[in-house]
């Protein structure tokens, strides 16, 4: 089996998962209680506090654990729109966010805020001159995403960091697809709230992170007990955290040879597409792209059969984004970017790390033609 859709989830680490399995087995503890077992659960909740702020240049009490990125990208929206609504009630986003940016901010705007959302190039990058200049006395977050889930296009963060920092505007990424793909340093790129989930990067589904800058004051998403220094109720899921920092000291160590090694399988597997099958698209930006993701697009075929196809073959990929692989619309990050009807239903996401090789991308390639090829002979003869 060749796991090519590291996008949408990722393999928990083995050595992610030993440290996380005392915290499910002895060491069960409530981190809120102040008896021996509370204890050690609250020390390893903090070490994992630690390293997710050093992996980010932050302060470790600038780190907030969530249980998913969603939930970390909705605290920062509705949290900044809440705790600011006095000074304004606009917030710019991109029309080419995760859903979880977007539909927040569709129901904020159903609560009367006053949403932009700014269009891409062909690329799918956000136009700098464009952003400054949607900028106004009420507007009170910025949020855009540092790398793009569907086409990996990687947004131009710290010049957006620095329009808002400029404009005195509160800026919020998701950087969900970013974290151990990039280097990221907060205080460099200016920004003030950054979403992140363990799941992308060899750690647990059900938890997540969001860095809140110290002179940011956002009103608590969910509200109960005094977890989280009273900004986020409910018990901490400690193996989860205890798993999320030790796979953010793994992903973010080594990243440049990393990254090297897989862009390589990227790369291979679109040189070979793009040489031996016809009417392929590749998507997004051609420079500013995360190593992992490619997105291509096949001329007059079904991506739902394509995605099948690959399954029975022993390679799994998707259509695009996990969080939308119910939904029968077409795409909004490729229709914001100008992919035709003709090529837009057949677009497939392949997601590569650092457990790809060469071989699989060849394989890939090879068994992408073989499949579109029939495809496209079958839509012929009928």
């Amino acid at each position: 089996m060749i796991y090519a859709d590291n996008a949408a989830t990722t393999q928990v680490n083995k050595k992610v998962l030993r440290e996380m399995l005392p915290f499910l087995t002895h060491n069960y503890g409530n981190p809120s209680n102040i008896h021996s077992k509370g204890r050690i659960a609250r020390q390893a909740v903090e070490i994992a506090r630690g390293k997710v702020a050093k992996a980010i240049n932050a302060k470790d009490d600038e780190i907030y654990f969530t249980g998913s990125g969603t939930e970390a990208d909705n605290w920062a929206i509705r949290g900044v729109a809440k705790r600011y609504e006095s000074k304004g009630k606009h917030i710019i986003t991109s029309s080419v966010e995760h859903h979880a940016v977007l539909n927040t901010c569709r129901d904020l705007d159903s609560m009367g805020y006053d949403i932009t959302y700014l269009p891409v190039d062909k690329y799918g990058e956000v136009s700098l001159k464009d952003l400054e200049s949607s900028i106004r006395e009420d507007t009170i977050l910025v949020s855009i995403m540092f790398a793009n889930n569907e086409i990996g296009t990687i947004m131009p963060i710290k010049e957006i960091g620095e329009i808002c920092r400029k404009k005195g505007v509160l800026f919020h990424t998701d950087a969900v697809q970013a974290i151990g793909m990039v280097n990221i340093d907060v205080d460099d790129l200016n920004i003030d709230l950054l979403s992140m989930s363990a799941h992308k990067f060899h750690g647990a589904k059900g938890v997540g992170a969001l860095y809140i800058r110290n002179n940011v004051d956002i009103a608590p998403f969910i509200t109960g007990g005094s977890q989280e220094r009273g900004k986020r109720a409910a018990t901490e899921n400690v193996p989860g955290i205890v798993g999320m920092g030790k796979a953010i000291e793994l992903a973010t160590k080594n990243i440049e040879d990393k990254v090297q090694m897989i862009r390589s399988v990227r790369n291979v597997c679109c040189g070979m597409m793009s040489a031996i099958i016809d009417n392929v698209k590749i998507n997004g930006s051609i420079f500013n792209r995360h190593p992992g993701i490619l997105n291509i697009s096949f001329k007059n075929v079904e991506s739902e059969q394509v995605i099948i196809q690959l399954d029975l073959k022993g390679i799994c990929a998707s259509s695009g984004s996990a969080c939308t692989s119910g939904d029968l619309a077409p795409s909004h990050v490729l229709s914001a970017i100008g992919v035709s009807n003709d090529y837009i239903g057949g677009t497939v996401r392949l997601s590569f790390n650092e457990n790809n090789t060469i071989e699989e991308a060849e394989y890939i390639a090879k068994t992408l033609k073989e499949i579109v090829d029939s495809l496209r002979a079958m839509s012929t003869i009928e």
